[in-house]
């Protein structure tokens, strides 16, 4: 069975986020950030080339990096983004998730929020459960 998880790095340092990924075997962080590129917090953001930011961090720890931008929230800035976006899931999730079938597992869904009724991750991981049959579990 496909076991995947979720995390928020909203106040967690690079050691309490590892401290979360190594124990449970974490091989690839999927981010799912719409623009992690511009991270307000400098070791959370994707460089330009791999050899930086989070990308440089997690391959120092054994741990790949993969950012597919359809899986990012475009609605964050509405008041109902919650519901804009799980109509999105619902009706593209199998387009949205494609990508993710080649990634080495166990995996996990990265985004800012920590609490995960926050976060559009949770989104992404009730279609994986649903049509994937993936067991989540949400770091908080």
């Amino acid at each position: 069975m496909m076991k995947i998880f979720t995390v928020g790095y909203g106040d967690r340092s690079k050691a309490d986020f590892l401290g979360l990924m190594r124990p449970n075997g974490i091989r690839t962080v999927i981010d799912v950030r719409l623009r992690p590129d511009r991270a307000s917090v400098g070791i959370w953001v994707k460089a330009r080339t791999p050899d930086k930011g989070i990308e440089k961090w997690l391959s120092e720890a054994g741990i790949g990096y993969r950012s597919p931008i359809e899986l990012g929230n475009m609605f964050l800035d509405f008041a109902d983004w919650q519901e804009r976006y799980r109509k999105l899931v619902k009706s593209s999730g199998e387009l949205m998730t494609v990508r993710l079938a080649d990634i080495p597992e166990p995996w996990c869904l990265l985004c800012a929020e920590k609490r995960v009724a926050e976060c559009h991750r949770r989104q992404i991981a009730e279609y994986l459960a649903k049509y994937r049959g993936a067991q989540i579990q949400h770091f908080e």
